[in-house]
């Protein structure tokens, strides 16, 4: 057999593949379908062998739970110390991933997988932390039991009836470049349960009781084997396809059988089942569109299509191929999946066509190999349902309106061709013959391009050819002429026609990839589910030319969560059927097995193993099974979006939930010191007091002075928490009113008269500065925080300066000091909640900045801060102001007297 040329980008995708490979970090599994089969063992075994070999190895974490043996092996090994982390008042060990990346081995074992981690750690689960690893390219040795691969947790459940909840995804597995599988007869892992080397104590008895039972171990050992096959088959799939190999190689049994529109194809189908099912091996049901075939009836395409969904129904995995001719399209696809057997049925036309046409069974026997081919008959009492009936129907009146027309082109060209002839000397007037066969083939199809071709001879002898008028022939030479006009008509119909189905084709596929592209294009820039979902509506609708609606799992007995046209709805005998798509994750409705009746179809939107929605479509006609296809792959691309709608949402519920958290951690941690510390205060002062009543006089008032002076601490203290929770949860409302900004700052320079008594105050207030919009109370506290605040950290002495400019549209006020200024790369830091400069000495939370930038954005303003030049610090208030600012304060009401 001639070997086929590489495909170009196939090359080159091995070449990339093969390259990623030897770069990347190597994960390697030891896989095993329960505790105790010897999987940890395993890996130290190994781990002794590289260590020997004098590999940089590293056990960054292995649990032995007691067993001698697994201890002894770990002797010798370089163990990264375990990080100490608390949880609920206890000190638990955990796996230390900043270690692991310090130190950086070539090696690094870390047992159980699936192991959740310590909260507090930087990921959730292990498998995380090995995905950081082998990006930080370190390799990984790890194992890992059958039922904590993600895709087997609800067999696992079904069959041991424990749910595990600590799973794996199952691109962990693909992406691991070797899995080895530690296997062990469950008669002797039930014997190292009796005896104490799987778990110890009433954990054993437990165990033996529930999990440990020889059924479930059976059935356990036999998914852990039948997934460590489908890795090894998977493997020699790629390496078939990395090195061009076609010959089959039967490792295990693939089946391939061939659907058509005949009735007898049911047959094959059912036929095809009973053998994969004996043999336990996947099956395939290809049909094969050959481009210089003319499309199928609708009655034909009906009984190819339930076929075709009979196989689904079967378990079969359905394709679609295309080729020039189907025995090359079978034998090339089953030469690529090394398929084993091909299921072909007994040819049941007149042997004659054959020699006309080629027999389909004989090239696939020629050609097969080393594949076996089975022929089996269809059922012999069906032939009278291929017949057609002899009704009309629309197909045959396109048909015949199809041959008038050619035999109108042909008239047409004899009429011209002859006129020409009469008028003009110009020989080979046959070649507008063959324009006329041409236009037929493209406009029309095979069977009436043939009928111009023998119009044409015809038409040709009687018109030009002497004896002229008669379709006698006088010259012999003239029947090679017509031979070769038929024989050349023939050939340009099959091209014009093979040409014009291929264009019809790359059409249908352009539109579907443009369809496809445009969806995907809007729902990468939609945000939120309603958007999602009118973006997901809007495009089915187009696709197909019908009314589309998208449901939600919680709107599916309700309202349509979007729907294109706007307004449409679904019947209410149909809401039944997106209940059912939304519980059981498959297609219903119209055109499908379940529910065939109703007047839509629905389709799930999923991304994974659970639908996160459902598409139902109205259409006029029910979908051919690729159409289902096309609205199952839209569906498929509104699910990734949602499933990112719904990542982001959780991980903005989990940033807040970790801000919320280190908030809480900041408040008791700070607030308790500072509620404490007066409170401290109070306490003595009032100890003292109750109990020396001999104190003199001036010791008395201290005391009576500390009391209220810690009290009016606390009282700010609690008053700054209010504030900055009622601004920041939006329920401060600005009463806003034109003011003098000279009466807020003296009245916020009167407040701070005590604590700025070692300080040189200095206002630079414009001359013509006019009025300002306001609230006058918050924006006095915010002058006074930072009037406080200058006070604080400002050594005595020092000058504080308030300055302010106006401008038509923006309030700008600068409060300036000399203090030690803020350092670079903290001016943004300083305005969160409870964040403290490196001043120990300074009482206070942390929150009388971040109220003052709270109460600016209150005011759709800003406040930041600069560093002063010579020293010190700025903030900067801008306020912007509304128009129609009155010229003069408004003065207030005259009472009467």
């Amino acid at each position: 057999m001639t070997p086929e040329r590489p495909d170009p980008e196939s090359l080159l995708h091995r070449a990339k593949a093969e390259e990623e490979r030897k770069t990347r970090a190597k994960l390697r599994v030891f896989f095993g379908f329960a505790p105790g089969v010897g999987k940890t063992y395993a890996m130290l075994e190994s781990a002794q062998r590289l260590a020997a070999q004098g590999v940089d190895l590293v056990v960054g974490a292995v649990e032995t739970h007691g067993r001698k043996e697994t201890d002894a092996l770990l002797r010798g090994l370089d163990v990264l110390p375990r990080k100490r982390l608390t949880y609920r008042s206890r000190e638990l060990d955990e796996f230390d991933l900043d270690g692991a990346l310090i130190r950086r081995p070539t090696v690094l074992l870390l047992d159980e997988l699936a192991h959740t981690n310590v909260p507090g750690s930087r990921h959730k689960k292990r498998w995380q932390d090995v995905m950081e690893l082998l990006e930080a390219g370190i390799e990984v040795h790890t194992t890992l039991n059958v039922q904590h691969v993600e895709s087997l947790n609800d067999v696992v459940a079904q069959i041991t009836h424990v749910t595990v909840r600590e799973t794996v995804p199952d691109s962990m597995l693909e992406r691991a470049d070797t899995i080895e599988l530690v296997d062990l007869p469950p008669e002797e892992l039930l014997q190292r349960l009796a005896e104490g080397k799987v778990y110890l104590g009433e954990q054993a008895a437990r165990a033996g009781q529930n999990f440990f039972r020889r059924g479930n171990l059976l059935a356990l050992r036999e998914l852990a084997l039948r997934r460590t096959a489908e890795r090894v088959d998977a493997d020699v799939q790629s390496y078939r396809a990395e090195h061009g190999v076609t010959d089959t190689w039967p490792t295990i049994e693939r089946i391939l059988v061939c659907v058509g529109p005949a009735p007898g194809s049911a047959r094959l189908v059912r036929a095809a089942r009973r053998m994969a099912a004996g043999l336990r091996a996947p099956w395939v049901a290809a049909y094969v569109e050959a481009s210089g075939v003319a499309p199928l009836p609708e009655a034909a395409r009906a009984r190819l299509d339930g076929h075709l969904r009979l196989a689904e129904s079967l378990g079969a995995t359905i394709v679609r191929l295309t080729g020039a001719k189907v025995s090359e399209a079978v034998l090339a696809y089953a030469r690529r999946h090394n398929v084993t057997r091909i299921v072909l049925g007994k040819p049941t036309h007149p042997r004659a066509r054959d020699l006309v046409r080629g027999s389909l069974l004989d090239e696939v026997v020629r050609g097969s190999g080393d594949v076996d081919v089975h022929v089996i008959s269809g059922d012999e009492n069906m032939s009278e349902q291929a017949r057609p009936d002899g009704g009309a129907s629309p197909e045959r009146s396109i048909a015949v309106g199809n041959y008038a027309s050619v035999i109108a082109i042909v008239a047409v060209t004899s009429a011209l061709a002859f006129a020409i002839g009469e008028l003009l000397p110009i020989p080979d007037l046959e070649m507008l013959y063959f324009l006329a066969v041409v236009i037929s083939a493209i406009s029309f199809g095979r069977g009436p391009s043939l009928l111009a071709a023998a119009l044409s001879v015809a038409a040709y002898n009687f018109l030009f050819v002497p004896p002229r008028f008669t379709f006698a022939v006088a010259d012999i030479r003239y029947v090679l002429t017509f031979g070769m006009m038929f024989g050349l008509g023939l050939v340009v119909s099959a091209l014009a026609h093979r040409v014009r189905r291929q264009e019809a084709d790359a059409l249908a596929r352009e539109e579907r990839t443009r369809a496809l592209y445009d969806l995907s294009r809007d729902l990468a820039g939609s945000f939120g589910i309603s958007r999602i979902a009118e973006v997901t509506a809007r495009h089915c609708a187009d696709a197909f030319g019908g009314a589309a609606l998208v449901f939600l799992p919680e709107e599916a007995t309700s309202a349509a969560a979007a729907s294109w046209p706007v307004g449409s709805t679904l019947d209410a005998k149909d809401t039944g059927i997106v209940k059912w798509v939304l519980e059981h994750g498959r297609a219903a409705g119209r055109g499908t097995d379940t529910l065939p009746g109703a007047s839509a179809i629905c389709v799930p939107i999923r991304a994974g193993a659970e639908p996160l929605g459902a598409i139902a479509l109205i259409t006029s006609a029910a979908l051919r099974p690729d159409e289902q296809g096309f609205l199952e792959a839209l569906g498929r691309q509104a699910g990734f979006a949602l499933d990112r709608t719904r990542l982001a949402e959780q991980a903005r519920q989990a940033a807040l939930a970790a801000k919320t958290e280190e908030l809480r951690s900041s408040l008791l941690s700070t607030v308790s010191h500072d509620l404490r510390t007066p409170l401290a205060a109070i306490t003595g002062a009032a100890t003292t007091l109750r109990d020396d009543s001999d104190l003199p006089v001036a010791m008395r008032l201290d005391l009576l002075g500390t009391i209220c002076d810690e009290a009016e601490r606390l009282e700010r203290l609690v008053s700054n928490l209010l504030d900055m929770t009622r601004l920041e949860s939006g329920q401060v409302r600005l009463k806003r009113e034109w003011v003098p900004l000279e009466e807020i700052v003296g009245s916020a320079l009167a407040r701070t008269e005590s604590p700025l008594t070692a300080h040189a105050i200095r206002t630079d207030l414009a001359e013509d500065l006019p009025l300002i919009s306001v609230d006058p109370i918050l924006f006095e506290q915010l002058l006074v925080n930072l009037l406080e605040n200058a006070a604080k950290y400002t050594p005595p002495g020092t000058e504080v300066t308030i300055a302010a400019r106006s401008s038509t549209e923006e309030l700008e006020v600068d409060v300036l000091d000399r203090g030690p200024g803020i350092p670079r790369g903290e001016e943004e830091r300083i305005f969160e909640r409870f964040a403290r400069g490196a001043h120990p000495n300074v009482s206070g939370v942390g929150l009388g900045l971040p109220i003052c930038r709270a109460i600016a954005r209150a005011h759709d303003g800003t406040l930041d801060v600069v560093a002063r030049e010579g020293g010190g610090a700025a903030f900067r208030i801008r306020i912007p102001q509304p128009a129609g600012r009155p010229s003069t304060p408004p003065e207030a009401p005259l009472e009467s007297t």
